[in-house]
This record gives structure tokens, C-alpha cells and sequence, in this order.
């Protein structure tokens, strides 16, 4: 039985796969072309995708005989649920497990932003560093100013302690209010309040979006806004207008399109941070990733219950 895997993975897990005498096709490649994608995944069994491989119907009647998607993600709306389900595909994904990772992430993107540390760094290389100045690269000092978390899962929950550590008041917004030591505001009400604004939504057809140019501008003047979760989630056309006056700046792990193509306006932005879909990579996280994805995938081939199944 054959397992496809469509990145090479950290860590030794898929030496289980191996170990139980599946066969174990792995891309080495950085880029899995679509045309790839469907020779490969033929005669598959279990798929283990990450975000950037879009699972549709497609991908599946390539291998009529798959039985689980596991992905290597939390999210997956890169993968179509409902064609799954209509096949009997099992689809599985690795959540918790990133958690302090990406909320590390944040809170680096949240610091480089406020205290404009990549502009430092490239002031120092550009050799343009020739004294001290009281005026230099002023940026914002954190302590006593209101974070407002759009979404409040395990991400939102981790990103807000240490917002506590840092001194700083947190709101949140969510679908739901939770019995936590935060207020709990309407999203335009915390647009309005808070000094910066992260974001820790799933991508829905509701939150696609979510941050169009009307509430982009309804963000206090020279307010930040962080996005950890989906690129989807922000208007990026707006978002480039927004920081050319409207707002301090913005730390963007994700972005719509991505990867972002070269040239694109937000990399000529001074006060725009941007990486590489980067949250969760911690060595520790990834490896603990994998070893889910395995476990999960492992499951359904032995008719157990997978320990994280979507649905």
C-alpha cells in the first residue's frame, strides 16, 4: 500500500510508515507542481498534504482507493471536506501541537513592528549608522497598550498571556463569548479600541475578508495589525493602502496571494513585516507535527479511530 507525502517531513516519523511495510513516496522538492501532484498521488492509499497542496475532488479520483487525508497543518481549508466526505475519505489534521510556536511568532512580528527592528537592521547594513539620535527609529513602547485578538482559540489564549507578561490590556472578539479574564468586544467595537490587532480566525467564506478596507480604516490611526492565521482573512490591496498613513505598520506571517510574487507593493513598505508562513516552525514543532500526521494517518489505515479527525 502506497503513502504519499507531499514535502519531506523533520524528524523520523514517516520511518513508522516504513516500519509497517507501506510504501512511502516522498517530494523532495520546495514546489509540487499541480500535473505532480496527480501523477503521484495515483495508486495512494493515505496522502499526507501541507497547506500549500489544494486537496479538491480532482486529487482524489487520481487514487480511487485513498482512505485518509492527513494533513500537516491545523487548517484545512486547502482541502475540499465535502468531496471527502462524499468518497469516504477520512481527513485528519495536527491541532494544539503549534500552538506556543505560533504564538512565539506573533509576539516576534508584534516586536519587530512596534520597535521597527528589521528597519534597524537595514539602516546597520546599509552603513547608513554613523551616531546616536534621540529621534532615530522611534517606534511604540507595548506596555499599557490594548491588544485586540480577533478570535480566541488556543493561538488567541497563548498570544494573550503574553500580552500580560508585556503590561499590556487585551479585548477579544469571537463567534462566541468564553469565560476568560478578557473583555469581550463586538469586532468593530475593538477595532476601535484596541492599539493592535491580531489575528487568530479560521478562514471561512464568512471571515474571508474579514479585514476589508472599511474596517482596515476603522482600525485606530497608528495601530498595528498581525496576521498568524490565514492570508485570506485581510483585503491585501487595502492593506497596502491603509499603511501608507492609516495605520503604524503590519506583521504578516500569511498574505492573499501566497507566497507573495516579487515586486509585490507590500515588500516596498518600510513598516510592513512580512515571513514565510513560519509559525510553526519550531524543530521541536514540526517533529511533533509529523509524528501526528503519522499517528492519524496510521489509525485509519488500521480501522482505529484517528485521535484528531476534522468532523
Amino acid at each position: 500500500m502506497k503513502v504519499f507525502v507531499t514535502r519531506t517531513l523533520p524528524g523520523k516519523a514517516l520511518d513508522r510508515l516504513r516500519e509497517r511495510g507501506l510504501e512511502v513516496e516522498v517530494h523532495e522538492g520546495l514546489l509540487l507542481p499541480r500535473e505532480e501532484l496527480l501523477r503521484k498521488v495515483e495508486g495512494a492509499v493515505g496522502l499526507i498534504p501541507t497547506v500549500e497542496d489544494r486537496i479538491d475532488a480532482e486529487v482524489m479520483d487520481q487514487a480511487p482507493g485513498l482512505r485518509v487525508i492527513a494533513c500537516y497543518s491545523v487548517g484545512v481549508d486547502h482541502v475540499d471536506l465535502e468531496a471527502a466526505q462524499a468518497r469516504g475519505i477520512r481527513v485528519t489534521h495536527t491541532p494544539g501541537v503549534l500552538t506556543e510556536a505560533t504564538a512565539d511568532l506573533t509576539w516576534a512580528l508584534l516586536l519587530a513592528v512596534a520597535r521597527r527592528v528589521v528597519e534597524g537592521v537595514d539602516y546597520a547594513r546599509a552603513g547608513r549608522w554613523q551616531a546616536w539620535h534621540p529621534e532615530l527609529l522611534l517606534g511604540l513602547d507595548l506596555g499599557g497598550l490594548t491588544l485586540g485578538l480577533v478570535g480566541m482559540g488556543r493561538i488567541g489564549q497563548a498570544v494573550a498571556k503574553r500580552a500580560e507578561a508585556f503590561g499590556m490590556r487585551v479585548v477579544y472578539t469571537s463567534r462566541t463569548p468564553k469565560p476568560l479574564p478578557y473583555p469581550y468586544l463586538p469586532l468593530e467595537d475593538l477595532l476601535a479600541t484596541a492599539d493592535i490587532v491580531s489575528l487568530h480566525a479560521p478562514l471561512t467564506p464568512e471571515t474571508y475578508r474579514l479585514m476589508d478596507r472599511e474596517r482596515l480604516f476603522a482600525m485606530k490611526p497608528g495601530s498595528i495589525l498581525l496576521n498568524t492565521a490565514r492570508g485570506g482573512l485581510v483585503d491585501t490591496e487595502a492593506l497596502v493602502e491603509a499603511l501608507q498613513g492609516h495605520l503604524f505598520g503590519a506583521g504578516l506571517d500569511v498574505t492573499d496571494p501566497e507566497p507573495l510574487p516579487q515586486g509585490h507593493p507590500l515588500y516596498a513598505l518600510p513598516n510592513a513585516v512580512i515571513t514565510p508562513h513560519m509559525g510553526s516552525a519550531g524543530k521541536r514543532t514540526r517533529e511533533r507535527m509529523a509524528e501526528m500526521a503519522v499517528e492519524n494517518l496510521l489509525a485509519v489505515l488500521e480501522g482505529r479511530e484517528p485521535p484528531n479527525p476534522v468532523g
